[in-house]
């Protein structure tokens, strides 16, 4: 019986800006996205699909962007996630899937 080779991808962030909770979001999020392109079960590709956006709208608010800009009234973090949207709507409508293949 031949064996298979796990391959790993090693990655390196400078997470030195990053609060603790934001390091392990960014942790929680790269193994989440791992296992929805690699799952087989129906359920948990939908399931981990939804917390994976779920899971980027929290780091969009948890921004250090939006600290910095806490004393404006503009609400900067919904905003920014309302545009994100938008503009996935817009590449699911015309069928623009970007595929970023090396």
């Amino acid at each position: 019986m031949a064996t298979t080779k796990k391959e790993r991808t090693h990655f390196e962030i400078d997470t030195t800006a990053m609060s603790p909770a934001q390091v392990r979001q960014l942790r929680t999020l790269t193994n989440l996205l791992s296992h929805i392109m690699t799952t087989d079960e129906e359920s948990e590709y939908f399931d981990s699909a939804a917390e994976a956006m779920r899971m980027c709208a929290s780091i969009i608010k948890q921004a250090h962007f939006i600290d910095v800009m806490k004393d404006s009234k503009i609400p900067y973090a919904e905003q920014a996630i309302e545009f994100s949207v938008d503009i996935l709507q817009e590449h699911m409508t015309n069928s623009k899937v970007i595929t970023y293949d090396n």
